[in-house]
């Protein structure tokens, strides 16, 4: 479990540059469901001033991160992500992509976990949804939401800075951040995975 440390640490002390990079990680291959969240809550209740900052940066990271999972997306297709999700359920995120797919992101990028935000962004990419639709609601979406728990930190910040810097919480982070690895690992290998 030691191992873990220097990430958890890592993780918290980015600082402005912290958000972006996990915003990318949590919008494309890896399983980070709250890491965003999470990072985004305790920098600002610790730096108040700073939230619309955060914000901004946390938001561009996850359009990147969504970008490059559409990239990806597009190149395997429907067939590939079909094979990926499994046929069942791809064809019920197909049903509702083509009818409503700028709701399905938006609500992708608000809706917290499990809703399949990873699946949905891949979809609407791998069905020819245009690739700056789904990037600018992506952006105002997860603006959004940070913003709604930026608001939150800011008005909770005391007793969310002693919950996080309690030992309970960083153990609870470090095997949060192991299952994150492997579930990440698990992802990419299917990712990776070429088409029969």
């Amino acid at each position: 479990m030691r191992f873990f440390y220097p990430l958890l640490h890592a993780l918290f002390h980015l600082g402005y540059f912290g958000p972006f990079v996990m915003g990318v990680l949590d919008s494309s291959f890896l399983v980070l469901p709250f890491g965003n969240d999470l990072l985004i809550v305790r920098l600002v209740a610790q730096h108040p001033g700073a939230w619309p900052v955060y914000i901004v940066l946390a938001a561009c990271g996850s359009t990147v991160g969504a970008f490059l999972l559409a990239l990806v997306s597009r190149r395997v297709g429907e067939a590939g992500l079909s094979r990926i999700t499994g046929e069942k359920r791809y064809q019920r995120l197909k049903k509702h992509i083509q009818k409503h797919a700028g709701v399905a992101v938006a609500i992708g990028g608000l809706a917290p976990p499990p809703f399949p935000f990873t699946t949905v962004i891949a979809g609407t990419a791998a069905m020819n949804y245009p690739l700056p639709r789904i990037l600018t609601i992506n952006f105002i979406s997860r603006a959004v939401r940070f913003t709604l728990l930026s608001l939150l930190a800011v008005k909770f910040g005391r007793s969310v800075l002693s919950i996080v810097q309690s030992a309970p919480f960083e153990w609870t982070m470090v095997i949060f951040i192991g299952i994150c690895v492997l579930a990440s690992a698990i992802s990419i290998t299917h990712w990776m995975r070429k088409p029969h």
